[in-house]
């Protein structure tokens, strides 16, 4: 007979997983201690957004504090690397004992190389693959320079303003052959060969190729870090996670649940099948605080979100802005064991302000969200290198933080009269 849960319990086992149960570490944060954070959520997405922070900086300040971001970079380019890109939830920083699984179930066709001529196709990467292995990292553009820009009549069609080389970079980095050494200023890719980024067990610099192994392991390993890092779910959070297919992830999960890996339980309100991995943590009580980035591997599967938390959560960057509810960018704000309130933010770096454009209460959220939310955007503030919080008028949590902030004392203030 499975073990019955109630809808509390297992949100402070989803939150215990993502090390959001409970306050942030007193003190300086070490890399020691970014690097056990990455370790837990096993990737963090990527976004070109940049109207905040990227993302894959925020979920680390979510559950630490104001940490310093020279350690994600020491992380992703320093051998051994700790983190890499690759296609997971996503484009995203995976841990890089993932690559060789994930290059077994990651399929992004949409990149439109296969649709080359097949002779265009295979004359470029290897013309890519020459100038990578004898010179240093090189963006889209200066391979297209070095090989020269070649052009296919079919590209038009592909909604994308890519030409061949970067379709087949793309390409390439799928197969695993190519991979990111750095980002650029404007977030373009450094392309390099793999075995530069990646080096398996025995393998050298200049190998090109990873070793695959077999599939269904690969993807038992896939869904029992999946379930690790949510605590507790259904088939459809595991697989979500690293974005493998429906159907692989089943078969896995009951292979799981067969070597005592996961064990099936049932959470009161939730209709569906549910499954606890048997490491997680169930604690006491939830105390903790955080301002969750929209691409957090909390809020990943939307619907998990709103079956545990009563949370609706809509990413609105692609609505029109006139048909926004909540904002451009809105994070969601939790509080001990609830997601109790969405503001949307943007940091105006040229004034040193950090605005809080729209706040809205959820209806449940308790007496003290406001205090709660401004200092936490003073945190946030702080570790953004921004001199004072600015919040607009626009929501109906936005009065009683205006209050909360300008109360909070030196370095914040609050803007009453415009949106």
């Amino acid at each position: 007979m499975s073990a019955s849960l109630s809808l509390n319990q297992a949100r402070r086992i989803a939150l215990a997983a993502q090390g959001l149960d409970k306050g942030r570490p007193a003190g300086p944060v070490s890399a020691r201690a970014v690097g056990r954070t990455f370790d837990r959520l096993h990737l963090v997405q990527i976004d070109s957004v940049n109207v905040l922070a990227r993302s894959h900086y925020l979920p680390f300040f979510s559950r630490l504090g104001n940490y310093d971001r020279g350690i994600l970079h020491r992380m992703a380019s320093k051998h051994p690397r700790r983190m890499m890109e690759y296609w997971a939830h996503e484009a995203s920083f995976i841990r890089p004992d993932h690559f060789p699984d994930l290059l077994l179930w990651q399929s992004r066709k949409w990149v439109g190389a296969s649709a080359l001529d097949p002779e265009l196709r295979t004359g470029v990467a290897a013309k890519v693959l020459a100038e990578l292995a004898n010179g240093k990292p090189l963006t889209a553009g200066e391979l297209t320079v070095r090989i020269g820009h070649v052009e296919d009549r079919r590209t038009d069609n592909w909604g994308w303003n890519w030409n061949a080389v970067k379709r087949v970079l793309e390409h390439l980095f799928e197969e695993g052959l190519v991979s990111a050494s750095s980002r650029t200023e404007q977030f373009e890719r450094r392309y390099t060969l793999t075995g530069k980024v990646f080096s398996p067990v025995g393998g050298g610099e200049e190998d090109l190729a990873v070793e695959r192994g077999d599939p269904a392991a690969a993807m038992d390993r896939l869904i029992a870090a999946a379930a690790r890092a949510h605590g507790i779910g259904t088939v459809r959070c595991f697989a979500d996670y690293f974005r493998t297919p429906m159907r692989a992830a089943a078969i896995s999960v009951q292979h799981l649940v067969e070597l005592g890996t996961l064990e099936p339980v049932s959470v009161r309100g939730w209709d569906r099948p549910v499954y606890r991995h048997v490491d997680s943590r169930l604690p006491r009580a939830a105390s903790g605080r955080a301002l969750l980035s929209p691409f957090d591997s909390l809020v990943f599967e939307r619907r998990r979100l709103e079956e545990l938390f009563g949370f609706h959560f809509r990413l609105e960057i692609y609505t029109p802005e006139a048909k926004r509810r909540f904002g451009y960018y809105v994070l969601p704000f939790l509080l001990r064991d609830g997601i109790v309130a969405r503001v949307d933010l943007k940091a105006d770096r040229a004034a040193g302000h950090l605005l809080a454009r729209a706040a809205h209460a959820e209806p449940d959220a308790p007496a003290d969200t406001a205090v709660e939310l401004a200092a936490e955007l003073q945190l946030m503030a702080e570790w953004l290198e921004l001199d004072r919080v600015v919040v607009s008028p626009a929501g109906d949590l936005a009065p009683a933080l205006a209050e909360a902030v300008a109360a909070a004392g030196t370095g914040v203030s609050a803007l009453r009269e415009q949106a």
